[in-house]
Order: C-alpha cells, then sequence, then structure tokens
C-alpha cells in the first residue's frame, strides 16, 4: 500500500495559519496597528478602502527596520519579542507569536516601506502570496508604512464570506476603538474611502473616551481607581442613570491588550446592583496592570482571552473599586476633567438660515363637543377573527392553558364592545374589560406599539413631530453618524427634523415627536443605532419596518403607567383598526380573551 501522509508546501500551510489570525480585514487591522505600537511610534494612521477589501494600510513613525529584518518580519515564528518559552509569562508587547505578518502575506498583497532613523534610506518588499516579487531600497520616511492589498485575492471562497462594507467597516471601527482607548499616549488618524473618520491627539483617557464617544461623556463617568499587591485599576466607569441595554460600551484592559473576561466584567456589573433596572448594562472603561508573571495571554491566537492565577481576588478588588467609585462620586456635582486648550466648536454650514419654530393647531377644535365613531363592519371582523376560544376539556380536569390568539380560525361567539364599555387597569399594566365571551386582556405597551408601528408604515405622509424650544445637538461616532445618515429618512417620516452639521458627526435636532423629552434623545438614537447594527446581519431583513419597529418600540408608553378611563378606550379602539392586531412588530402576544367557561372551571375544586 502506498504512501498517504504528504508535507504541506509553505504556501498552503501558511494559508491554514492565516485562517486562525486573519479572519475578516478587521483582524488584519488589529496586527498592524499592534506592530506599529510595539515599534514605539507616538503618531499612527490608518487607511482602509471598501472595507478593508481592497487596501488596509498603516503608517507609523516608530523605529523602522534593518534590510535583514524587513525580510525576515514575514517568515513564520519570525518574533523580536521572545527567545525562549519562559518569555511567554514576561511579555509586555503586543504582539509575541510572529505569526501576524506571515499570515497576512500569505493571503494578500503587501507593500512594505520602511526606514531606521540612522539610515539614509529605507526598504521597500513586495510579497504576493508568501512569495517575495521585489525587494530595493527607497526613500521614505522614518518608520514604517505597510499596505495590504486585495485581501483574500487567493482564497475566493473566505472573501465571499466577507459581510457587506457596512459591517466590516464596523468591525474595523470596533478594533480601532480597543487599540486607542486604552493607548491615549499615542496619536491615531483613520481614513475610510479618502474621508476621515477619527483624529485623535495624545490625551488621557478621559479625553481620548471623549474624542472616541463624544463630548457628552466628561458628566456621565466616574474615576476609579485602586492600588493593590494583586492588581492595579485605572480606568472610568458609567453613572448608575446611564445604562443601556447593550455592552457596547464595555472595555477592560490588562497591561494595554483589550479583553475579553465575562468574570472581571460581571465584577464590575455587580457593583451596580439594585441601582439600574434588569436588563440595563453600565458603560466602563477600565485598564488593568499585573504582575505578566502572573497570567496568560497565549491560549488563543487572537490574544482577547486571558488566564490570570488570582481570578477570585481580581473580582473581589474590581467589585469593592467599583462600589467604592458609585458611592464616592455619585455626590459629587461634576467630575474631574482636564480640558483641552484648543477650543472645539462646530462651524454652520455656509449661509445656513436658522428654520423658524412654527406651530400646528386645528381651529375648528371645540373641547366642550364629544365625537364618537362607529366601529366599521371590518373593524369588527378584525376583532371576530382575533379571539379564537378553547373550549376542549379532559374529562372535569381544568386546562391550564390560557387561549392562543389565531386570527386563522373563527371564533365560536362574536365579540362585542359596547360604546359603554366599562375598562379598568390590572397593575397598571393591562387594561381589562368584560365581554360577552368572557374578560378581556390587553398589554397596554404592546397595544401601543403595534398601534404606532402601522401608522409609520402605512401612513405615506410625515408624522408630524413637535418643535423643539432649543436644538439639541447629538454627537455619534463617525460609524454612528453614517447609520444615521442611513435611516434619516424613516427618522423624518417619524417625525423628526434633523440635520448633520458639515463635517461633523454632530446631528441637529429641532423636531421630535410628542412623548420625547430633549434629555432621551441622545439614548434614543443610541439604542437605535445599537438595535439597528444588529439587524445589518439579516441581509434579507426589510430596513425600512426594522427602524419602525424600533422606533415604535421605545415611543411606546410604558409598561406600568396609569391610565385614564377614555385614554384606555381610545387605545383599544385605536388597537382594533390593526391589521394585525393579535402581536406586536417583535412577534409578542398584545392580547388574550379568558372565557366564561374557563372562569367558572377556576373556581371548581379539581377531584
Amino acid at each position: 500500500m502506498s504512501d498517504i501522509i504528504n508535507i504541506l508546501p509553505d504556501s498552503v500551510a501558511n494559508q491554514i495559519a492565516a485562517g486562525e489570525v486573519v479572519d475578516r480585514p478587521a483582524s488584519a487591522v488589529k496586527e498592524l496597528l499592534e506592530n506599529a505600537m510595539d515599534a514605539g511610534s507616538s503618531s499612527i494612521q490608518l487607511i482602509v478602502k471598501d472595507a478593508g477589501r481592497t487596501l488596509i494600510q498603516v503608517i507609523d513613525n516608530g523605529c523602522g527596520m534593518s534590510d535583514s529584518d524587513a525580510r525576515l518580519c514575514f517568515e513564520r515564528h519570525a518574533t523580536s519579542k521572545i527567545r525562549k518559552a519562559d518569555d511567554l509569562f514576561a511579555i509586555h508587547t503586543m504582539g509575541f507569536r510572529g505569526e501576524a505578518l506571515a499570515s497576512i502575506a500569505a493571503i494578500a498583497q503587501v507593500d512594505l516601506k520602511t526606514r531606521q532613523h540612522d539610515s539614509e534610506l529605507g526598504t521597500q518588499i513586495e510579497i504576493e502570496g508568501c512569495s517575495v516579487k521585489n525587494q530595493h531600497p527607497c526613500s521614505c520616511p522614518v518608520g514604517t508604512s505597510i499596505s495590504v492589498k486585495n485581501l483574500f485575492y487567493n482564497v475566493p471562497a473566505r472573501r465571499n464570506f466577507l459581510k457587506k462594507d457596512s459591517i466590516e467597516l464596523s468591525h474595523i471601527e470596533e478594533v480601532f476603538r480597543r487599540i486607542t482607548l486604552v493607548h491615549n499616549d499615542i496619536s491615531f488618524s483613520f481614513h475610510s474611502n479618502g474621508r476621515l473618520l477619527y483624529d485623535l491627539r495624545a490625551d488621557s483617557l478621559l479625553q481620548r473616551v471623549c474624542q472616541v464617544f463624544g463630548d457628552c461623556y466628561k458628566d456621565r463617568l466616574y474615576p476609579i481607581e485602586e492600588e493593590s499587591d494583586v492588581v492595579s485599576i485605572k480606568g472610568y466607569v458609567s453613572k448608575a442613570e446611564y445604562a443601556k441595554r447593550s455592552r457596547s460600551e464595555q472595555y477592560l484592559f490588562v497591561n494595554g491588550r483589550f479583553i475579553k473576561h465575562p468574570m472581571l466584567a460581571a465584577a464590575i456589573e455587580k457593583a451596580y446592583a439594585d441601582m439600574i433596572p434588569e436588563g440595563n448594562h453600565p458603560a466602563f472603561f477600565v485598564s488593568l496592570k499585573v504582575d505578566p508573571s502572573r497570567m496568560d495571554v497565549n491560549i488563543h491566537p487572537t490574544k482577547t482571552e486571558v488566564k490570570f492565577i488570582d481570578e477570585s481576588a481580581m473580582f473581589a478588588i474590581l467589585r469593592a473599586a467599583t462600589k467604592k467609585a458609585l458611592g464616592q462620586f455619585s455626590l459629587a456635582s461634576e467630575i474631574e476633567f482636564n480640558p483641552s486648550t484648543d477650543l472645539e466648536f462646530t462651524p454652520l454650514p455656509k449661509n445656513y438660515i436658522p428654520k423658524e419654530p412654527s406651530i400646528n393647531f386645528n381651529p375648528t377644535y371645540n373641547p366642550f363637543t364629544e365625537t364618537r365613531t362607529t366601529r366599521s363592519e371590518n373593524n369588527r371582523e378584525h376583532w371576530n377573527n382575533l379571539f379564537e376560544l378553547n373550549h376542549q376539556h379532559s374529562g372535569d380536569t381544568l386546562s391550564p392553558t390560557i387561549d392562543s390568539l389565531s386570527p386563522d380560525n373563527p371564533p365560536h361567539d362574536e365579540f362585542e364592545l359596547d360604546e359603554k364599555q366599562q375598562f379598568f387597569q390590572i397593575q397598571n399594566r393591562y387594561i381589562a374589560c368584560s365581554t360577552t365571551n368572557g374578560l378581556l386582556l390587553i398589554d397596554q405597551r404592546m397595544a401601543h406599539e403595534r398601534i404606532l408601528f402601522e401608522r409609520l408604515t402605512e401612513k405615506t405622509k410625515p408624522i408630524g413631530g413637535q418643535q423643539l424650544l432649543f436644538p439639541v445637538n447629538c454627537q455619534f461616532s463617525a460609524v454612528d453618524a453614517d447609520i444615521m445618515d442611513v435611516i434619516k429618512n424613516e427618522l423624518i417620516h417619524s417625525g423628526f427634523e434633523l440635520h448633520r452639521m458639515v463635517s461633523s458627526n454632530v446631528f441637529v435636532v429641532s423636531a421630535a415627536p410628542l412623548n420625547l423629552n430633549d434629555n432621551e434623545l441622545q439614548d434614543f438614537f443610541d439604542n437605535l443605532i445599537s438595535e439597528y447594527k444588529g439587524s445589518m446581519m439579516d441581509k434579507n431583513s426589510d430596513r425600512s419596518a426594522k427602524v419602525f419597529s424600533s422606533i415604535a418600540r421605545r415611543m411606546a408608553i410604558k409598561a406600568v403607567k396609569p391610565l385614564l378611563t377614555e385614554e384606555m378606550r381610545q387605545l383599544v379602539n385605536d388597537l382594533m383598526k390593526c391589521n394585525m392586531p393579535a402581536v406586536s412588530p417583535s412577534g409578542e402576544r398584545i392580547s388574550l380573551i379568558l372565557s366564561s367557561e374557563k372562569i367558572k372551571h377556576l373556581f371548581k375544586f379539581p377531584n
């Protein structure tokens, strides 16, 4: 029998190894930025085209490389960071495996230019699929410029798995944030398709957070600082009132490296117990310093997972430090903030003329007359098809199942809602009324969400909003501002009036729906963008429907809110006019009916 085991060629082995290190453009960006920081750079530029598919370029002013090092750095396991196995537990740099450049060169066309401080000329190397095509002296600035072109050009199957540009760019932006937040002593810039997204100057950590997420964060954060033999903690945690539904603004760093550690993140969140609603999460930007000999960062190719020897002690210290920060600064009127010497302002567009506020009113309205509309047969049919009463019981045993709502099966009895029907609330959350079939229960929040959603999706003209007394400025990151541009039409249709400031990530809101306060707008848009990012993963989703669903969910009345009798009647009547009154836009049940027969069974003792 012939031999079947072969030694893989280097090109194939490198492509396999590349799959562990570079799975998307953001992974290549991470490796290149980390190499630039390890070179001792004080200024780093990131340039991408087509979300990294066409070009990823990183330019730094670091120490540069010699001719031989420039050639050797593309070999697998070539590294200047470690010499022996023990060095793995004394790592102070970002990269150390020696796989990044070799993996990138295996699946892209790479152009490297580098020069050391004491050299008059630099070196240029052109590599394509691990093969060196050209190497020669060149004139270039001190430092390194590396361009990665046509990523995955020789692995089309991998290239086909990339998401659309907006998603890939958001992943690159997240990598950029993770690196720039902790390395606030380095200046960074980020260009995408020729447009400047970020221009971050070296500054304090708090200033860097404000540069990345907006100046509003200077009033949202408490400083946290603690020194111990186990861990040194420094950073910022958000005030409890600014907790959000997502964990997108939770950043934990160890020795200058972003990590994912659920246990340590939970330590911070547990400090907020009984301070924030269930399902909400605080933002934090916390940097830890730990003796490298007491941690292991070599457990995953991406180096975002870390093991600690003193995990339980670190959990307790981090939780206590967070509690201390929340208690110490909760009564402070403002947090310590070192303002920049530069005066920052966003100029108005040339020839910009502010819009004069206007009000709309009905001149024929008479508050002393009441008009009632008679239900159409179509509305009656909606309700008739809404309720299906389940009369099936086995013997004398009461079936515990509440009637499911199915619009496909006809009811046994016709639902009747008299004009003088009395309504009452249960726990200020559910609307209840007596019907010919039994007891009708409606979730008031889900009902309002359905009503708002159908008004938004069915109306051809924009829904009028309320002019704000003073326009509100809402600031976003560069990618989030682009998302606001994408969903701007849906927002205008929903009653907002807003425009983006020229060459800025600030949106000026001059009108908003009636039930949104000025101080809620920033949080409203942040949550809306977060939900939109999640829906982008579904290529077949209807963008407008997703946006309107999110807006309806955010604008609906609270789950627990007292309502007047007329408010309950109006809500039920509006729900009756909806096309799909049985379920909310998110697929949750709106109402159910407890039949008279089932109520009788509730008062019987089981045999």
